[in-house]
């Protein structure tokens, strides 16, 4: 019954700029409700949504994580894609963010980066390769030697 996530939402501390930052992403607008201090966004041409709600004064902030999903030769350019936009890839796993990692029980690959809030945001990108249960979390380069030998 269940075919994708339809809506998921983000809390932010400053509506107007996260509206700025998600529309620099090349996300669709969809709707602004500046009394409800809330904005709705197309994400892709399904048109799942992301929805933006503004906390309030002296409400804590719960950052939260989501990935948006690419093709892969999009996420290969992806780095320099953030940095053009002044936004920059996270390390993570113990390695630096010089290239996508690599999640091998998918596979897919992917790049992190934060929104000026600390919400966690990733590109994720399905690798047309078999699944493996690795203990660490490779590379990109280092996936595509290793692949192939794993059993």
């Amino acid at each position: 019954m269940i075919d994708s996530i339809f809506e998921t939402h983000l809390q932010v501390t400053d509506l107007d700029r996260s509206i700025r930052f998600y529309t620099r992403l090349g996300l669709t607008l969809a709707l602004h409700k500046p009394e409800r201090r809330s904005a709705f966004f197309y994400v892709g041409e399904r048109r799942d949504l992301l929805a933006l709600k503004e906390v309030q004064n002296g409400q804590k902030l719960q950052p939260r994580h989501f990935a948006f999903g690419v093709e892969l030769n999009q996420l290969l350019q992806a780095s320099d894609w953030l940095i053009e936009r002044g936004l920059y890839p996270l390390p993570g796993f113990g390695k630096d963010a010089s290239e996508p990692f690599v999640h091998a029980w998918m596979p897919a690959a992917s790049i992190y980066f934060n929104d000026h809030d600390g919400n966690e945001l990733e590109f994720m990108a399905w690798l047309d390769d078999e699944p493996h249960n690795l203990d660490y979390v490779p590379h990109l380069s280092e996936w595509n030697k290793i692949k192939n030998t794993l059993t």
